[in-house]
C-alpha cells in the first residue's frame, strides 16, 4: 500500500473509477459529479500539491459540480420528450398485413415480429389483405389494433 503514498495522483484516478463505475450502476449524476472532484485532486496530485490541498480540491470541485452543474443537467434531461418503449412505442409505426386482417383478428408483421391483429370496430366490416400496409392505432394487450394506409395520392405532373 505504499504506491499510495508514492503514487497519489494515480490513487485519485482510480477513486474516479471507482466512482465512475458506482455511477453507471446507479445513474443518479451524483457519483460522477464526485468522480470529476477526485480527478481533479489528481491534477492537484500531479502538480505536488499536498494531501490536504488535494482533499480540499476535491471537495470543492465536488460540492461545485454538485450544486451547480448537477441540477442543470438533470433540467436538460428531464426537459425531453418520454422515451417510449415496450408496446407504447410500436404506436404509430408502419407494418404489413401477412394474414388477412379483420375487426375479430388477423396477423401482421411489426417491427420484425409477428403480432395478432384487428381492426376499430366502427363503421363497416373492413377486411385488410395480405400484403397491405398498415398503421398501428394502438396497441390493447398483445393486439395491435390497425388501420390500412391510405395510398399516396399523386401530383399532376
Amino acid at each position: 500500500m505504499d504506491w499510495l503514498t508514492e503514487y497519489p495522483a494515480l490513487s485519485w484516478v482510480g477513486l474516479a473509477l471507482l466512482l465512475g463505475a458506482i455511477e453507471v450502476a446507479t445513474l443518479d449524476l451524483i457519483f460522477i459529479m464526485l468522480a470529476l472532484g477526485a480527478l481533479g485532486a489528481a491534477v492537484a496530485a500531479a502538480l505536488g500539491a499536498g494531501f490536504a490541498v488535494q482533499v480540499i480540491v476535491f471537495a470543492v470541485v465536488a460540492m461545485l459540480l454538485l450544486g451547480v452543474l448537477r441540477p442543470m443537467a438533470l433540467r436538460r434531461l428531464r426537459a425531453g420528450d418520454p422515451i417510449l418503449t415496450g408496446a407504447a412505442a410500436m404506436v404509430g409505426r408502419h407494418a404489413l398485413v401477412v394474414e388477412t386482417v379483420t375487426e375479430t383478428g388477423g396477423r401482421i408483421k411489426l417491427h420484425g415480429e409477428i403480432w395478432s391483429a384487428r381492426t376499430k370496430r366502427k363503421g363497416p366490416p373492413e377486411a385488410i389483405l395480405p400484403g397491405v400496409d398498415v398503421t398501428v392505432l394502438e396497441i390493447q394487450g398483445a393486439t395491435a389494433i390497425v388501420a390500412a394506409e391510405e395510398p399516396e395520392s399523386e401530383s399532376p405532373s
